[in-house]
This record gives C-alpha cells, sequence and structure tokens, in this order.
C-alpha cells in the first residue's frame, strides 16, 4: 500500500520518522497547505494518508477512491469529515494519548506564568525597568501562590488525572466537574455549577464536540464567583473569545493563560490578541505546542507507525 504523509513539519525538526515497514510505496511532504486541490493532487493514488490538523472533507475523501486509511498524527479529529469516511469505508485512525505527560507540564507551566505574573516580571527585566526603577518598583503586581487553591478540571480523561495527580503534589484541592446539566456520576465528581463557583482555577482538558463548544461562554463566566483564572489545553473553541476577553477586561476572572484559539494561527481581528498587547498580567500564550516535546513526539510516531503496520496486516488478511 501506498502512504503519504502530507506534514512533515509538525514535527520537531531533526526527530526521525522511519517509514512503517508493511507500506510498499511512502511519499512525504515537509508542509502541505490547507488547499481542497493541492490535497487531492497529492494523494491522488494513495491507499493510506498521513497527516496532522489539515482539514480533509468529503470532497477530498469522495475524491480518492483508493483511499482507506487516515491516520491522524493528533488526539483532535475535529479537521476530518467523519460522516463521509464511513460513508465511503475510509478507517479514521488518532492518537489519543501520546501527550500524557507533556500535556500537563505544559499546564502547569501556563497555569504558573500566569499565576505568578511572569510574563510582566521577565519583560521588567529584559526592557531595563528593573535597572532603570529598582526591585521595589518593579515589583509592583502580586504572584499568587498555587498552593491551598482550588483547581476546578473539566474534562477527566488520561491528561486530567495526571494534573489532578500533579495538583496534589502542589498542595490543591481539586475538583472533577461533572458533564454540564448532569448529576455527578460518583463521589469523584462535583456538579457542574458547583466546580465553576468553587474554584480559584478551572482547567480545561475536554475534546471539542456539540456539547463542548463555547461550554466557557458569558452565562458560564458568570458563575465563577471567585474570580478564577482559566487555563486551556482542551481546543480554542471550548472557549468564546469574545466573552472570555470581556471577562479578563472586567476582572470578572483573573486572566487567560491558553495553548489554544478558535482559529489557528490565532486570527489578527482575535479579541485576545488586545489583552496581549495591553501586556495583561495574568494572560499568557502559547501557539499549540503542548504536546511538542520530544518525548511526545517520539511515541506520537511509534504509535502511528504501529497503527499503520496494524492496519496493513489486518486488510491483507
Amino acid at each position: 500500500m501506498k502512504a503519504v504523509l502530507l506534514d512533515e513539519a509538525r514535527f520537531l525538526e531533526g526527530l526521525e520518522l522511519p517509514m512503517p515497514e508493511r507500506v510498499s510505496q511512502y511519499v512525504t511532504f515537509k508542509r502541505t497547505p490547507n488547499d481542497q486541490k493541492v490535497i487531492i493532487e497529492r494523494c491522488r493514488d494513495a491507499d493510506i494518508i498521513i497527516s496532522g490538523s489539515l482539514k480533509i472533507g468529503r470532497d477530498i475523501i469522495e475524491s480518492l477512491p483508493q483511499l482507506k486509511l487516515i491516520q491522524l498524527t493528533s488526539s483532535g479529529m475535529n479537521a476530518v469529515d467523519h460522516k463521509a469516511c464511513k460513508d465511503n469505508n475510509v478507517e479514521l485512525l488518532n492518537v489519543p494519548e501520546f501527550a500524557a505527560k507533556s500535556v500537563p507540564e505544559h499546564t502547569f507551566m501556563l497555569m504558573l506564568s500566569a499565576m505568578r505574573s511572569g510574563v510582566h516580571y521577565h519583560n521588567t527585566v529584559v526592557d531595563g525597568s528593573w535597572r532603570k526603577d529598582g526591585s521595589a518598583k518593579t515589583k509592583t503586581l502580586p504572584t499568587i501562590d498555587i498552593e491551598d487553591q482550588t483547581l476546578g478540571i473539566i474534562g477527566v480523561g488520561t491528561i486530567g488525572k495526571r494534573v489532578t495527580e500533579i495538583a496534589r503534589a502542589f498542595g490543591m484541592t481539586v475538583l472533577w466537574a461533572e458533564h454540564q446539566g448532569k448529576t455527578p456520576r460518583s463521589e469523584d465528581y462535583t456538579d457542574f455549577d458547583t466546580v465553576l463557583a468553587a474554584s480559584d482555577i478551572i482547567s480545561l482538558h475536554c475534546p471539542l464536540t456539540e456539547d463542548t463548544r463555547h461550554l466557557i461562554n458569558g452565562d458560564t463566566l458568570a458563575k465563577m464567583s471567585k474570580q478564577p483564572l482559566i487555563v486551556n489545553v482542551a481546543r480554542g473553541a471550548v472557549v468564546e473569545s469574545k466573552a472570555m476577553a470581556e471577562a479578563v477586561q472586567n476582572e470578572q476572572v483573573l486572566g487567560y493563560a491558553t495553548d489554544v484559539f478558535e482559529e489557528e494561527p490565532i486570527a489578527k481581528d482575535d479579541p485576545l490578541l488586545k489583552l496581549a498587547e495591553q501586556q495583561h498580567p495574568h494572560v499568557v500564550f502559547s501557539p499549540h505546542v503542548a504536546a511538542n516535546s520530544k518525548n511526545s513526539q517520539h511515541k506520537l510516531w511509534e504509535i502511528v507507525r504501529e497503527q499503520v503496520n496494524s492496519f496493513i496486516d489486518n486488510y491483507q488478511h
């Protein structure tokens, strides 16, 4: 079978990406634009597409009659038309747990940076303010300890549970949020609205679905009585950007620390950008790199190779 890797540049420079052994023909592209015609042309005779976040819709799938498998190099599957895959007998595979160490660590990088005004204090060193004004004048913003804080976790999968372990090591109280509008399934879970009201920090780890799109919006933000920090390492569209920007500006929440955005790369008119431009001390952004540690990317590719090999073996038998 022929496999086409569309976006090798998604992986770290220098990371070895050995070909899946069962593939008979293998073509790689450093980058592929999110262009329907280009994707179809590059995958014209492919049995297997290997891709990260490229949008693969029904038109592409139905233009590739030889296609048998779309192997994603990500946990998220929102970029691919699931129904079109099913209608055309195309298998769709993701890699859900490859970053179970990297993403939780990135979560705490964002959390601690935001709670301790990390970007602000970094800038006072770099821009000369510390030298000019001295320590007394530059230490004007609070650094907030996370010990004894209540952390509400929305999305209690592998990553959410690892975040729980780390949080408890810091001395935090952890609340697991039940799905919105549902009765807690066990004593381990807390009613969704109660988590919103009781948390000093809320960390998002849920998948993007019809139920979670804009889960954090004007209504849910209004229920956050403790002015929490919001941390998002889930998907950008779980948070409504305009409502979040307004909540930060109005001091309805302490701040927003996120690795993901509704449009990626972030749109020039995204209202969240204004918060960064204003150098808000409790706003920290990163460009969707939480899963990009060398170890997690190595593990990701090993799983991709294994899944592709297994698919070919099973298909041929």
